[in-house]
């Protein structure tokens, strides 16, 4: 007794096996033999716990702005001033700025070195994103360390 299986047309079969993929991190002949460092490890890990650290922090932030303090329409110049007089959350909005900068700059750094296929632009998509990055980081912490609640 034979069963004949019938599949129906473009799934794949044993006659017609599908197609292979290449992994977007496989390595090529440009790859070196060995990476003296565990910087992808690393960076694997950080992703990882700041994600955790940040929803944390942001659902505190929210908890804090929206529910317990009284809502959007309280929040003012004065607000931010008399919240930024305290070191407690001058170091929590900090904190959450620069995790959420590192932790978006390596997310999108992955994503450049797995989709950007030529070497120049991969250097260059990453040198904006670095100096993006650093940038940001340095207006942020700027400001927040040296906001003067009395300007006139």
């Amino acid at each position: 007794m034979s069963v004949e299986i019938t599949e129906p047309s473009g799934t794949p079969s044993v006659e017609r096996p599908a197609p292979l993929i290449e992994p977007p991190r496989a390595r090529t002949g440009k790859t070196p033999k060995a990476t003296r460092t565990n910087f992808e490890l690393h960076g694997w890990l950080f992703m990882r716990l700041s994600g955790i650290l940040l929803v944390v922090l942001v659902i505190g932030h929210l908890l804090i702005q929206l529910v317990l303090d009284g809502g959007v329409q309280k929040i003012s110049f004065a607000f931010v001033a008399g919240r930024w007089a305290s070191p407690f959350w001058m170091t929590w909005d900090l904190l959450m700025l620069w995790l959420a900068m590192l932790h978006g700059a390596n997310g999108l750094r992955t994503i450049i070195n797995d989709y950007a296929e030529r070497d120049n632009t991969r250097f260059w998509l990453k040198m904006l994103l670095y100096t993006a990055t650093v940038f940001t980081v340095l207006l942020g912490t700027l400001v927040i360390f040296t906001f003067d609640p009395n300007i006139r």
